[in-house]
């Protein structure tokens, strides 16, 4: 790809979710390109995305990446499985600027099973659509891929509650069905599910091997803005900045502890 010469290379990149989870995928893309902006939006308003028909999440998403560009974001990245499968064909069409997504990571983990079951923890959204039924047709040939919807874990990230007996008991009821069918590497579909990696690994075991695709979202957010030119290449330290749809105080004190940073502060959209 060609540099382009119509976008400042110092101008942000933008990131959206339906809600915090994303910020798992923030934290791999600060860690990978240190000297970018970022813009975040949290949809916490309309969380989670899981339930909503391909037609709403499409509509969201374009409202996001309408924001974002207005606020003159060189690239977007989707920082939600259901919405790059709902709407990254959409979003390419109508953008002009690096768009990158999201997708589970069944290929490294068909990888890394040992027991040939690998299991997978999303949301209903994400596995029930077109995308990920292409990736295990072609990654998931040879192993047995056990699936399991997970309701109500997004909302207990998006409330913060990360370590709670509640989402340990409601953590264990999706989980348990994938240990009794012998998956020994359990992909988090879902960008919120990083946030409870701890909690997950105290439940399955230390045999268990968790994925999430957050770094290779980073690498290829960097591959992306290096073949159109647009990497930042000053000194400049990177900052990041933080939108809601929903209640930015609540937001904001989520944002805060997941980030680990007090002096966070998150605006309305």
């Amino acid at each position: 790809m060609e540099a382009n010469t119509l976008i400042d290379p110092s101008a942000p990149v933008g990131v959206f979710d339906s809600g915090v989870g994303g910020l798992s995928v923030l934290r791999h893309i600060r860690q990978a390109l240190p000297r970018e902006d970022i813009l975040y939006v949290a949809d916490s308003a309309h969380a989670p995305y899981g339930s909503k028909t391909p037609q709403q999440i499409q509509a969201r998403a374009l409202a996001l990446a309408e924001f974002l560009a207005g606020q003159g974001a060189k690239a977007l990245v989707i920082a939600c499985n259901t919405a790059t499968a709902a709407a990254a064909p959409l979003l390419r069409e109508r953008y002009g600027m690096p768009i990158v997504g999201m997708e589970p990571a069944v290929k490294p983990a068909v990888a890394a099973t040992r027991s040939g079951v690998v299991g997978v923890l999303a949301t209903s959204g994400t596995l029930q659509s077109a995308r990920f039924a292409a990736l295990l047709e072609n990654y998931g040939r040879g192993v047995r891929v056990v699936t399991q919807a997970a309701h109500g874990l997004v909302e207990s990230v998006e409330r913060g509650e990360v370590d709670t007996p509640q989402t340990r008991a409601l953590l264990w009821q999706y989980l348990e069905p994938l240990l009794q069918e012998g998956a020994d590497t359990l992909v988090l579909g879902c960008t919120h599910y990083p946030f409870l990696r701890r909690l997950i690994q105290s439940l399955v075991g230390e045999g268990m091997t968790l994925i999430d695709t957050g770094a290779a979202v980073a690498r290829q957010l960097h591959r992306r803005l290096e073949a159109a030119g647009l990497l930042r290449q000053d000194t400049h330290a990177g900052v990041e900045h933080f939108w809601t749809s929903g209640d930015a105080a609540t937001v904001q004190r989520i944002i805060r502890r997941l980030w680990e940073d007090e002096k966070i502060e998150v605006h309305r959209l």
